[in-house]
């Protein structure tokens, strides 16, 4: 199934699908409010920092992802149920959506990302509800994928001898010339920059499939290749796998990314284009 979904398609299908409105960005604590003042309808607003990751230690990062058993509590607090589609959007150029989607499709459950978001229901004349919605408790059962899909830090200083690490954040960052969140600055050695813009057009979409396919290539993140992406601390990472996916590249994300590389001691840090 194509992971993105049209505004123009889920509205045709509202009525059979859940909606997970997860309003998010870096800093910005009124995405609930946000939420309130108006979401697709029948949507359940889904907190970010504490239903998509957990608190941990900073070798951790800042955003490691929330326990199996965790993650399949709150997806049954949401109100999903077995065998109904689900679809995430959010308002912040598909990021938070992105991570939403690769949680818990790594988790089994059939999710699809909204295509443009809240701004594109909105275009597409979908109608709006305001407050909060409390739904009944839902009845998945998402499995416990443990490790499937992501590494970690030992792993990421091994993989560039094996496949291709990619660094989703922007070219700056990874040259080591500024880190406005994170105590080093610089990229982990062997990884190749690939910044999430570059997939993306100026309004927050994806790019076409040759396009990203182009992006990818270039960096040698061929088909067959085994890839892996980090950030800043594992969100835009997710969104780095799921233009992978737009492309057939299965793309697996170091959740800690660069807050738990810069925070674990001993760890090799490069700086520049290479």
């Amino acid at each position: 199934m194509h992971p993105l979904i049209s505004a123009v398609e889920l509205r045709d299908r509202l009525d059979a699908t859940h909606v997970l409105d997860v309003r998010w960005s870096l800093g910005r604590t009124d995405g609930h409010e946000q939420y309130r003042a108006g979401h697709i309808p029948r949507a359940v607003f889904v907190d970010v920092e504490r239903d998509l990751t957990r608190h941990g230690d900073p070798h951790e990062g800042r955003h490691p992802l929330p326990d199996d058993a965790a993650l399949a509590a709150a997806a049954r607090r949401w109100g999903v149920r077995r065998g109904v589609p689900v679809v995430v959007y959010d308002d912040d150029r598909m990021l938070p959506a992105s991570r939403a989607w690769w949680a818990l499709r790594r988790a089994g459950l059939d999710v699809r990302v909204l295509d443009g978001g809240w701004r594109a229901w909105l275009a597409a004349g979908g109608e709006a509800e305001t407050g909060d919605v409390s739904p009944l408790e839902g009845d998945v059962e998402l499995g416990s994928p443990g490790d499937a899909g992501i590494i970690d830090t030992r792993s990421a200083a091994t993989w560039p001898d094996a496949g291709v690490l990619l660094d989703a954040r922007a070219a700056e960052r990874y040259r080591g010339e500024t880190e406005p969140i994170d105590p080093v600055a610089g990229h982990i050695p062997g990884a190749k920059s690939l910044p999430i813009s570059t997939v993306l057009t100026e309004d927050g979409r994806f790019r076409p499939a040759a396009d990203i396919a182009a992006a990818f290539e270039a960096v040698g993140a061929e088909e067959g290749t085994p890839i892996a992406a980090y950030c800043g601390s594992g969100i835009t990472a997710a969104q780095l796998a799921l233009a992978g996916s737009l492309v057939g590249r299965e793309v697996s994300v170091y959740p800690g990314s660069w807050s738990a590389w810069s925070n674990t001691p001993g760890r090799p840090v490069a700086t520049g284009a290479e």
